[in-house]
């Protein structure tokens, strides 16, 4: 027995000093894991507030580097580097990065990058940046490369909700589209969240308890002034549009890039509708025999004025619930002659390179544009064009193909939420 406890006791030294030794142990000149600055932010700034870094991802798809979505100052940062920090030995290995810039900035003075670190032959899960070739960087946050490992599918569609902000109180929409996504086939929404209303957040801590939000936190007007508008010419003092929306819609990309095999980005007030069939996996099995190999699939946004509705379903919902009956709109614009109609898209996330609100700007595949009687984007809003007489608009009845299903549902959520 003395001498199982004397071995119990030397193996358990053991075992704290191979700790201690691996924690405390300096490569180069920085110190261990235990110490190093990592980031846990979904923004963070580097010291001079030129650049932003959102997320690190290894990207294997061209050769072994890893992709560093950033927000930049584009006139100010030219130059970078990436510094590794080696997991089987005491260094870190510097390598100068190559900085690709999104093509959509709206004119702003800050917008997304993509910092490109090929990796050097050493295990690394951490990385940092900065604007010089330094040893020293104990002062600089280091980031987690995410996506080193790829696992198996957790979600056949995931919904990138971006920059939701601002103080609405539209609860029955939101519960209504958010229910429409399930119907639909979606089994997660991640929602890049900078603020919202009391009631809305009520809705939103309910969806997150079942598992189907994901909450990541976008406190971006917390570094950068933004604009909820598209060009600086609508607010010149604003450095970054729309709550820098294309960098949360990047990362969502590159976030869900192993768990989904589809991903939708589209607003809160949008549903991607089928016409021809009734969920989005029959519809994408059509879409995949039609248009092999395809990176993503665009939909054609129609306007639905919430100004205009019909008295079906009107005594559907609880009088006591804020917000529009999405199953009262069902009539849509029409396109407006020498205008561009925007969509929004579901793309394959392994074909896709870089991403922007209506498009892909960098893909390794075609995009293609589905037919209108295939699917459409139910874009529920404000009046694009006001004066429209209800005579001119488009009557569509596609959603009441959900009506029974969504009725229940929802009313089933704001139960739970003691609407009455």
């Amino acid at each position: 027995m003395d001498n199982m406890k004397g071995y119990l006791t030397v193996l358990m030294l053991s075992v704290i000093f191979m700790i201690s030794t691996y924690y405390h142990r300096i490569p180069g000149k920085e110190a261990g894991p235990r110490y190093w600055n990592i980031s846990t932010d979904t923004i963070t700034p580097l010291e001079n507030n030129k650049i932003f870094v959102i997320s690190a991802y290894y990207d294997g798809r061209e050769s072994r580097r890893v992709r560093v979505l950033t927000v930049i100052k584009g006139e100010d940062v030219t130059e970078l580097y990436c510094r590794f920090y080696c997991l089987n030995g005491s260094k870190s290995v510097p390598v100068k990065a190559t900085i690709e810039v999104h093509s959509k900035w709206f004119d702003f003075h800050y917008g997304p990058a993509d910092v490109i670190c090929p990796m050097p032959y050493c295990h690394s899960h951490h990385i940092s940046i900065h604007w010089s070739d330094i040893e020293n960087t104990s002062h600089i946050p280091m980031f987690e490369i995410k996506n080193l490992q790829p696992q198996p599918f957790s979600a056949t569609f995931t919904v990138c909700i971006s920059t939701m902000f601002g103080k609405q109180e539209n609860v029955l929409q939101f519960i209504q589209t958010m229910e429409m996504y399930r119907l639909l086939g979606a089994q997660k929404v991640v929602i890049y969240k900078n603020g919202c209303s009391k009631a809305i957040g009520q809705v939103l801590d309910y969806y997150v308890s079942e598992g189907i939000v994901e909450i990541v936190p976008w406190p971006i007007d917390k570094y950068l002034r933004t604009s909820d508008a598209w060009y600086p010419s609508m607010n010149p003092e604003n450095q970054i549009g729309y709550y820098g929306q294309i960098a949360a819609l990047s990362d969502c990309l590159y976030r869900n890039m192993y768990k989904s095999r589809y991903v939708t980005f589209n607003d809160m007030d949008e549903i991607i509708l089928p016409r021809l069939h009734k969920t989005w996996d029959a519809m994408m099995d059509t879409l995949e025999k039609d248009y092999p190999d395809t990176a993503v699939y665009l939909i054609e946004n129609h306007y639905y004025p919430n100004t205009i509705t019909v008295p079906d379903f009107e005594t559907a919902f609880p009088k006591s619930v804020p917000g529009i009956n999405i199953l009262q709109v069902i009539h849509y614009e029409p396109e407006r002659p020498n205008t561009y109609n925007n969509h929004k898209m579901i793309v394959n996330p392994r074909k896709v390179i870089q991403i922007s609100v209506h498009s892909a700007s960098k893909t390794y595949r075609p995009s293609v544009d589905v037919p209108n009687h295939i699917v459409g984007l139910h874009h529920c809003r404000t009046p694009v064009t006001p004066n429209l007489p209800q005579t001119s608009l488009i009557k569509d009845t596609t959603i009441w193909k959900y009506n029974s299903s969504l009725i229940t549902n929802v009313n089933t959520v704001l139960r739970q939420l003691n609407y009455h």
